[in-house]
């Protein structure tokens, strides 16, 4: 048996990004989170 080849990191990321973009649910909890992070930092 072959081994599975491994990613590169930016293959990870794009789809990890393309499988985000298709979720909205977690779309919205993400930038939920960033926008308590940006208030937090503001304060």
């Amino acid at each position: 048996m072959r081994k599975p080849r491994k990613r590169s990191f930016e293959e990870l990321v794009l789809e990890n990004k393309r499988q985000i973009l298709n979720d909205r649910d977690a779309l919205e909890k993400l930038e939920a989170k960033l926008e308590q992070k940006r208030l937090s930092k503001a304060e």
